[in-house]
């Protein structure tokens, strides 16, 4: 009875979220194509009319590929639970591995290797059709395939190793395992913020120290007068990949380092680089990050204690279409993992305006930091152009803006500044 309840219930919240997905783009398609003729007037003498409507159809371009790409999704979602999908992989490992930690990898890296594979066509169409249509596509077919054979063998080597100790920990840490692996997980997340700028992403990209002089000196002084240390400007060859712009920071503690891509300086005059750094630097300032990384292990936590429970329950497996027990007696921890991570999704995604929400307000804080510590209008004359430069449009469609932007509409940011500025 449990079981079928479950199935329902999955089934329901499933139908829930494609009815909402599907009137929210709805929403947006129609709201950008009704405003695609004119520019706002906000922005009528900074942004031509072609810029504008090359954002409205970039962005009609990606909500439609993410229609296809949610049905195609939620097809797989059913073929691998209630279909069957996961039954009959496990069943087909196990008669190759026989049980033990060997089988349970297994099952994750041949998820891992189908759910990749089903995915490559699609971005690689969103990368050399979508994204090259619009003049964004710097990357070739080669480094293309370079970066997934990397990606996955990257993976590889930091992923199994980590599942391992996991599965070992549900396995015999008793029924506290899910404190342990959540003590774990956070430990991995805090190491991964320290390796990433200096051992993984120079494996994928080039990172040179900043050598404009002058640049680097007004950088230096906003950095002196909010408090903030780096371990370097660098600039990240983004160029090789994609026209997009964009600045960010990397690392964690005394590790951290600020990466601006190349398209970004190309772009900007120095004074709309230093507010956009600003706007950066009050995320950190005002404790964004700190308190992004309080909410996530909290949040972790919540999940794994949840996890805890639903793997020693029958009807979650059953109700799922999955039977975890290969033989009397053992259970099936690489499973419980698998669909615990692909139900999640479903039963979570109509709590995204609450972080959407949040986002939104660390976005507007951070540029009122901003606002404070460098002149508003060189971050309004740098937003404006990073608006057109990467097409994003101007006139979202306010819910579907309210549902998923984790920055505020653009008309809405550029008048919060344009008061500041006065």
């Amino acid at each position: 009875m449990y079981s079928l309840a479950f199935s329902i219930l999955f089934v329901s919240f499933i139908i829930l979220t494609l009815l909402v997905r599907f009137w929210l783009a709805s929403r947006q398609l129609r709201h950008v194509l009704a405003h695609r003729s004119a520019v706002p007037a906000e922005f009528a003498e900074k942004i031509p009319l072609a810029a504008h409507q090359k954002a409205a159809d970039y962005t009609i371009a990606r909500t439609q590929y993410g229609l296809l790409t949610l049905l195609v999704n939620t097809a797989v979602l059913v073929g691998f639970t209630l279909l069957g999908g996961l039954q009959w992989l496990s069943l087909q490992i196990f008669q190759l591995t026989g049980p033990g930690m060997t089988y349970q990898l297994a099952l994750l890296a041949a998820f891992a290797a189908i759910s990749g594979a089903i995915d490559l066509p699609f971005d690689y169409y969103k990368q050399f059709s979508l994204e090259q249509r619009f003049g964004f596509n710097k990357m070739t077919k080669g480094l293309f395939f370079g970066d997934m054979i990397k990606g996955a063998l990257l993976g590889a080597a930091i992923g199994l190793p980590l599942a391992w100790l996991v599965l070992t920990l549900m396995n015999q840490a008793g029924n506290l395992w899910w404190l342990y692996t959540w003590v774990v997980w956070s430990g991995f997340q805090l190491l991964m913020m320290v390796l990433y700028p200096t051992v993984i992403a120079p494996m994928f990209n080039k990172f040179t120290p900043l050598e404009d002089q002058s640049l680097k000196s007004r950088i230096e002084g906003l950095m002196q007068r909010v408090g903030f240390a780096s371990k370097g400007l660098f600039v990240m060859d983004g160029s090789k990949r994609s026209a997009h712009g964009n600045a960010y920071f990397s690392g964690f503690g005394a590790n951290k380092r600020i990466v601006f891509f190349d398209t970004l300086l190309a772009r900007l005059q120095p004074q709309e680089i230093e507010a956009v750094l600003a706007h950066e630097l009050g995320h950190f300032k005002l404790k964004h990050i700190i308190k992004r990384i309080g909410m996530m292990f909290a949040i972790s936590l919540g999940f794994l204690a949840l996890l805890g429970y639903l793997k020693t329950q029958p009807w979650f497996y059953d109700g799922l279409g999955v039977n975890p027990v290969l033989l009397p007696g053992q259970g099936n921890d690489a499973m419980a993992l698998l669909l615990f991570m692909l139900v999640l999704p479903v039963f979570t995604f109509l709590f995204a305006p609450l972080t959407s929400l949040g986002s939104r307000k660390h976005e507007f804080e951070a540029d009122a930091f901003a606002a404070q510590h460098t002149d508003a209008r060189d971050l309004v004359s740098a937003l404006v152009k990073m608006y057109e430069d990467n097409a994003s449009t101007l006139t979202p469609d306010p819910l579907h803006s309210a549902f998923y932007d984790s920055h505020p509409p653009a008309s809405v940011r550029i008048r919060q500044l344009t008061l500041a500025a006065s």
